[in-house]
């Protein structure tokens, strides 16, 4: 067998002196602060939810496999820990918190209502789009309900409440409202939301990259608990 000698390759020297950096980065790494995490789950499903009409401000309850959903996002996040947990005050929020298993510490804040839609309450977007065929939700608002600066506003305020506590937070709520409050987490205001599809009963985190002058996407739309 032949031996092998890495001075005869320098790249492999390379190599070596580059995971030994890295290793060491790794090692100081793990020793600093952790940063936190904003958990955001959505509500499980409603009828429409299943119809593809837009849910605002109409207070639907979870439909049978939006409950199911809602028990095994739960189980999803066992193991976990928050330092507050907040919910939106629709019942297809309020109710995935609590078979979630959270309904106990979950404080209700209405700033984490669903969009108000306005006229296209209870419409798809495919009859919206009939009615207005360059529609976008995340740049045109809703006639008679929110603007994207005033969801965008609502969501300006939940980050800042959150970046003021010390630890892990969860929210409960719905998916154009998490998608908004994303969008500003980033900076990119709620147009960014446009970027960010979101399923029902998921769960997502936002967090920091090296520092908390960093906002970043730690998880996305993970709904591998999600049953049939």
């Amino acid at each position: 067998m032949t031996s092998f000698d890495p001075a005869v390759r320098p790249e492999f020297n390379r190599q070596a002196k580059l995971d030994r950096r890295l290793g060491g980065a790794k090692e100081t790494s793990s020793m600093s602060p952790k940063l936190p995490v904003v958990y955001l789950a959505r509500h499980g499903n409603t009828a429409w939810t299943h119809s593809g009409q837009h849910t605002g401000l109409t207070d639907l309850p979870l439909t049978p496999d939006g409950e199911r959903n809602a028990v095994r996002l739960g189980e999803r996040m066992k193991g976990l820990t928050f330092a507050r947990a907040f919910t939106s005050p629709l019942q297809r929020a309020a109710r995935t918190c609590e078979l979630a298993g959270f309904g106990g510490v979950a404080e209700t804040d209405p700033d984490l209502a669903e969009w108000n839609y306005g006229q296209y309450e209870g419409l798809t977007s495919s009859q919206i789009l009939q009615q207005r065929p360059d529609w976008d939700l995340f740049r045109d608002g809703c006639p008679g309900g929110e603007s994207p600066q005033q969801i965008g506003e609502r969501a300006d305020r939940v980050v800042q409440r959150i970046r003021s506590v010390t630890g892990d937070v969860l929210l409960f709520s719905s998916g154009h409202f998490i998608r908004v409050l994303t969008g500003c987490w980033l900076g990119v205001g709620p147009a960014g939301g446009r970027f960010f599809l979101l399923s029902p009963a998921s769960v997502s985190a936002l967090s920091y990259e090296h520092n908390q002058s960093r906002p970043a996407v730690r998880l996305w739309d993970d709904d591998r608990h999600v049953g049939a």
